[in-house]
């Protein structure tokens, strides 16, 4: 499986629309949502390429305004889940043997659709049923997607191309094939990108796929189907199933053709799988690929020689965009006392010019929380910050569920750096923050690496090389993507792979030939030209 004679395209990043007032992409992004707003959509199981109805529905509502009804969508039933391996293990028959440059045209025309005729679409759907904003939908259900996309193409043709050393006497070469079964891709809520990637990654090395969305992306999780249908992939190589997540994965994993899981959620779910997995480990044909990317409790450091103003904005921006609701989202802060005030003042007048409401009105920053759960979460902790004596809210504080999952972005100023949200993930827009003594910024590097079982992202703000050398070295294990002044959210295919290590995941970086090589079994073929016909070497004389 070289890569042949073919020259891919070399993928770039695919540009962000501005959405500015009276753009032609603003009004066709805000027509798209208002129609979809007005229909009722139905969303089918997807499993051998056919739309499947059960008699089980479950409704679909935007988590800014919790009483309109989008539609409704199917839940599997155990013999659908049985009926999604069948069909993906049959599709595998065909689609493991494609040759490379099919199944890149496929997802490269994904791409293609994407940017072009489902742009609004895609967008307008994760505003809605995800509530993000435009800029966040855009950056996300379009550019990200679709970076996703194009630069997996390059990244395969660069796998495929990487062979081992031959002689005049032997020809060797390694076959990338995809692993024996199929793979379960398990995808979060909060980011579109990543649902449509998890399982697009892996078919496009060959695999076959059943795709478990979050019960709360659905809306979009459709219109990526019918894009990677619209795009040629086959019948039952991706098929998607919605329901009861216990037993749709007791089912996948109990079956001894499972060969991975490709997932991004819960820190805790996926320590669930994992010893699913390992309880089942003698049942199945091959060993699984874990690939998991989960949880964080991102921070930001900033030292007395930051520019408070830069600090601010990277605060303002990488705790609160999306309602705080990114793996990446910074949650917990150290600011040097020198700085404080400043940085202060400065966060707490971004706060108050924030607008918050629908996706519709583009003039919010701030939308709804995902769901009310997420919103008597987080609303509990806020309530308990301020009885607490050690805290004190600084911006924000309230909270109003009557219409849609709304809460205000709120700061915790603690006194005790091991204060309950320094140290547990919220998932929402609560950022606590911890103001430490100039003099002790060895000790407040040693106190952040410390604090979190996590280590997904951070970032630290010094305009003294020095004592970002000495942040570097200290905070080597605390965050797998790593910023130097700058926000710790916002990472681009191609330039910043993603993942974490310690809870936060297997750190195999999403959007990168290292999550690539996670979806294929190497054989290594050695061809002898001329074979021996004696045994005897030349020392037994």
């Amino acid at each position: 499986m070289g890569n042949g004679f073919f020259k891919v395209p070399i993928a770039v990043n695919e540009p962000i629309k501005s959405y500015a007032p009276g753009s032609s992409e603003r009004e066709e992004v805000l027509k798209t949502y208002k129609e979809m707003y007005k229909a009722k959509t139905e969303v089918p199981l997807f499993i051998n390429g056919k739309e499947v109805k059960t008699k089980e529905t479950a409704t679909m509502s935007p988590p800014h305004d919790h009483k309109h009804v989008l539609g409704n969508y199917h839940k599997a039933t155990k013999k659908n889940v049985e009926d999604a391996i069948s069909a993906a293990l049959e599709a595998r028959k065909k689609w493991a043997v494609m040759p490379w440059e099919q199944r890149a045209g496929i997802f490269l025309r994904a791409a293609e659709l994407i940017a072009g005729p489902y742009r609004a679409k895609l967008n307008a759907a994760t505003m809605l049923a995800q509530s993000k904003n435009i800029y966040q939908a855009e950056i996300d259900s379009a550019c990200e997607i679709i970076d996703f996309l194009r630069y997996n193409v390059q990244y395969m043709t660069e796998i495929y191309a990487e062979q081992p050393e031959s002689t005049s006497a032997a020809w060797n070469r390694i076959e990338y094939r995809p692993l024996e079964g199929f793979i379960y891709a398990i995808t979060p809520f909060n980011f579109t990108a990543i649902a449509g990637n998890l399982p697009a990654s892996a078919a496009l090395m060959g695999n076959v796929v059943v795709w478990k969305p979050s019960n709360s992306q659905v809306y979009s999780a459709k219109v990526l189907m019918d894009i990677f249908r619209e795009a040629g992939v086959p019948a039952g190589v991706i098929n998607m199933v919605m329901g009861d997540p216990a037993m749709i994965s007791d089912t996948l994993m109990a079956s001894p053709d499972f060969s991975g899981v490709h997932f991004t959620g819960s820190t805790g779910v996926f320590q669930g799988i994992w010893k699913k997995i390992g309880d089942n480990i003698k049942n199945y044909k091959t060993y699984p690929r874990i690939v998991g990317e989960t949880g964080g409790k991102d921070f930001i450091v900033a030292h007395q020689s930051s520019n408070a103003k830069q600090v601010a904005t990277a605060m303002s921006r990488g705790a609160f965009e999306y309602q705080g609701q990114k793996c990446s989202a910074a949650s917990r802060c150290y600011i040097s006392k020198s700085i404080w005030d400043d940085v202060k003042n400065y966060l707490v007048d971004d706060i108050r010019s924030f607008k918050m409401g629908t996706p519709e009105d583009m003039g919010n920053f701030i939308n709804a929380v995902i769901s009310e759960s997420s919103f008597d979460k987080l609303a509990s902790y806020i309530d308990q910050a301020k009885k607490d004596k050690g805290a004190e809210i600084i911006a924000g504080g309230n909270y109003d569920k009557s219409k849609g999952y709304f809460i205000e972005p709120t700061v915790i100023v603690v006194k005790d750096p091991k204060y309950t949200t320094m140290c547990t993930e919220l998932f929402g827009p609560v950022l606590t923050v911890y103001v430490f003594d100039d003099k002790k910024w060895e000790e407040t590097l040693h106190l952040v690496d410390e604090t979190s079982e996590y280590g997904l992202t951070g970032a630290v703000f010094s305009e003294d090389r020095y004592a970002l050398e000495e942040a570097v070295k200290i905070l080597e294990n605390a965050a797998g993507n790593f910023y130097i002044n700058d926000k710790p959210t916002g990472a681009v295919v191609g330039q910043q792979p993603f993942g974490g290590a310690r809870a936060s995941g297997t750190n195999d970086k999403a959007g990168s030939k290292q999550n690539l090589y996670r979806w294929v079994s190497p054989r290594m073929v050695k061809e002898t030209f001329v074979s021996p016909t004696d045994y005897r070497y030349p020392f037994l004389g």
